[in-house]
């Protein structure tokens, strides 16, 4: 199950790969650690062929990394332009919009700069370009309740779309976009106060990166785990989350703030208002 589902969820990016190929395994492996740099490199030489396909994946890497990382912004946008450039048909250019949105959500949410403006209009293109039964709508669906969540100051709106990337990723089977939807309600019924709720999609999320491998989504799966739950377990996912956080070399780096500090100065549910957004993630 873990193989079938580590290739699906390769479609994260927008674009569909055929399972089993040694290339989207090389690309998944070191995405899944946090090498997208790596990752977006093996895709170059189609890339240099022409391949819109491959443009967007190497895209959608690079955007990726700007997000755990708030670095490579000029990198990502000089992908993208690549990405728009040769995408010839409607889903390649909607699958274009919806990065370029997210690259502007990043932006924004991170507080690097306000690009909220710039990532609504970006995927309200990507929308109006795909049709309804679009495989790509899920992911769609999942950037939209994020903008709604963060920026729209709509719970009820996110919540919704939420749901309909979750029914649609489930349908699809694939995980990886599961356990962001997961997360990201889990997280509107923390805010809630539905506290089991919150514990049961915070744990599937958990669930679903362990069983991928997804070991770059580890930490705030654990962290937003660990804020359900009570001492000791949420200390000891906590420390979890530092060591996995400190492996990887400071990533994702809007958790440096929970995770960067001593063990044993922070507590499971004492991330005060650094922690809590931590907890309920910024788009993973």
């Amino acid at each position: 199950m873990a193989e079938t589902a580590r290739s699906r969820s390769a479609r994260l990016g927008g674009t569909d790969e055929a399972v089993g190929d040694p290339l989207d395994h090389a690309v998944w492996r070191l995405r899944s650690r946090g090498c997208w740099e790596d990752a977006a490199a093996l895709l170059e030489p189609h890339v240099a062929r022409d391949d819109a396909t491959a443009a967007l994946r190497r895209a959608s890497l690079l955007v990726e990394r700007c997000l755990f990382t708030a670095d490579g912004w000029e990198r990502a946008e000089d992908a993208l332009r690549t990405a728009e450039a040769l995408a010839s048909q409607d889903e390649e250019r909607a699958a274009a919009a919806c990065e370029r949105g997210y690259l502007a959500y990043a932006a924004a949410v991170l507080g690097v700069r306000d690009r909220a403006d710039e990532a609504r209009a970006a995927l309200g293109r990507a929308a109006a370009l795909l049709p309804p039964t679009s495989p790509r709508r899920a992911l769609l669906d999942f950037r939209r309740g994020l903008m709604a969540e963060h920026f729209g100051d709509s719970p009820q709106a996110a919540r919704a779309a939420y749901r309909r990337a979750h029914a649609a990723a489930t349908e699809r089977g694939d995980a990886l976009l599961c356990s962001f939807t997961w997360r990201h309600l889990a997280g509107l019924a923390r805010r809630a106060g539905e506290t089991a709720e919150a514990r049961h999609g915070f744990v599937e999320s958990l669930r679903l990166r362990e069983e991928l491998g997804f070991l770059v989504g580890m930490a705030p799966a654990l962290v937003s785990l660990a804020d359900v739950q009570p001492e000791p377990e949420a200390q000891r996912l906590v420390a979890e989350a530092r060591r996995l956080f400190r492996l990887l070399g400071g990533v994702p780096s809007w958790l440096a703030d929970r995770l960067g500090q001593d063990e044993g100065s922070g507590g499971g549910q004492s991330g005060g208002q650094s922690g809590g957004r931590a907890g309920e993630g910024v788009g993973e």
